[in-house]
């Protein structure tokens, strides 16, 4: 991404898309006051973040009789319905990490089968979204933990976190490359989910092939363990590769999130939150998912950048948006075009030939270098000191 001076400036980015994950399918009902259980509860999770600011929702869901995340087709049909009812405004972002969660000494985690990831592709009624991870990786959530984090929860076993500790995402190009067809297919944009920066290479090369020709929306995750960490210069390293047309969502865990979030808000990027990622307050007491999103509105209005609206974060995002060219994704995402046979090297669009006006400054500063001001600059100066003799 390219940062002109006043970039940094509040009132020059885009309004700010606060992204909710309210579901924590990692934790058990009790291990964080706000887990939702019920279908009703489910629901109303998602309508109290959208009245706290979110537009965005990260959504999962839990089977009411079991406790446990679920991976039926159905009820994720009808929790769907549901909310989009109750909230109908609200963009709805499918996890597409459906994984048997690790709740027990003995579990392992693992993600689900091909085929039956695939289908959250045939959802009913479709959200705005299903994330897509590209390329294989440890996904240890658990890396950047402390004992003080999962203090209070089922993490606490050593046995379970050491389970959550070996998690492998599991998303080769036989996964990926099936699911953006399907996704198109069905009309649901993908929402990639690179947890570093090869994952992100992965993406820009399914763009320059046509295998993906839509709109670039993004969540950065910074979990550690086999993804991007906490150093903040690997998020102005990804920031670096990135082009210009993306949307960018940061997104990290327990109060390592705090941080990362305001990162996020004054590089004018975007800021998911919620109890699946964190479950704390800067002051280390415990947070809600709601409480989050509206510590995240405070930060806003002190720093003076708008919240997004739900209109706002849809054109935004461009949701709805599909292109039918290689060329026409590339250009939307301010990407350099691809070189051909005819037109080899770095290249850049064409431009209308005219010159563009001068930029005021350099890397050079020449006036800094010799202290000698402009010979109209010195002619006013000389014109006022001679008037005060």
């Amino acid at each position: 991404m390219y940062y002109t001076d006043n970039s940094i400036l509040p009132e020059n980015m885009a309004p700010l898309i606060i992204t909710a994950a309210p579901y924590g399918p990692a934790w058990l009902p009790g291990d964080a006051s706000d887990i939702p259980l019920s279908w009703d509860e489910q629901v109303q999770a998602a309508v109290d973040c959208y009245n706290a600011g979110a537009t965005m929702l990260h959504f999962h869901v839990r089977n009411p009789a079991t406790g446990m995340g679920s991976t039926n087709f159905d009820e994720y049909n009808y929790l769907l319905k549901r909310v989009k009812e109750a909230v109908p405004d609200m963009i709805i972002q499918v996890g597409g990490s459906i994984s048997f969660a690790p709740h027990t000494a003995d579990a392992k985690a693992k993600w689900l089968d091909y085929d039956t990831r695939h289908m959250l592709t045939e959802l009913d009624p479709k959200p705005e979204f299903v994330t897509v991870t590209t390329g294989t990786t440890l996904w240890d959530i658990a890396s950047a933990f402390s004992l003080d984090d999962v203090k209070g929860t089922h993490m606490e076993d050593p046995k379970v976190l050491a389970a959550w500790s070996g998690m492998v995402v599991d998303s080769t190009p036989a996964f990926y490359v099936e699911h953006l067809k399907r996704l198109r297919n069905n009309g649901i944009l993908p929402y990639f989910v690179p947890g570093h920066i090869h994952q992100w290479e992965i993406v820009e090369r399914l763009i320059r092939a046509g295998v993906y020709m839509g709109p670039l929306n993004m969540a950065l995750c910074g979990y550690g363990g086999g993804t991007m960490g906490r150093n903040p210069f690997d998020w102005m390293n990804f920031l670096e590769r990135v082009p210009q047309g993306s949307v960018n969502t940061f997104w990290s865990s327990m109060r390592g999130l705090i941080s990362i979030s305001a990162l996020a808000l004054v590089l004018g990027q975007h800021i998911r939150v919620g109890n699946e990622d964190n479950l704390w307050g800067a002051d280390r007491k415990r947070k809600t998912t709601v409480e989050q999103i509206q510590g995240v509105v405070r930060l806003c209005k002190e720093f003076g950048r708008k919240v997004a609206t739900a209109e706002e974060a849809r054109k935004i995002c461009k949701v709805g948006t599909w292109y039918n060219s290689v060329e026409e994704t590339l250009r939307a995402a301010d990407m350099p075009p691809n070189p051909t046979e005819f037109n080899p090297g770095f290249l850049t669009w064409p431009t209308d030939g005219k010159i563009k006006p001068a930029v005021l400054g350099g890397d050079s500063h020449p006036i800094a270098a010799c202290m000698i001001a402009p010979e109209p600059v010195r002619a006013a100066q000389a014109k006022i000191l001679a008037g005060k003799t």
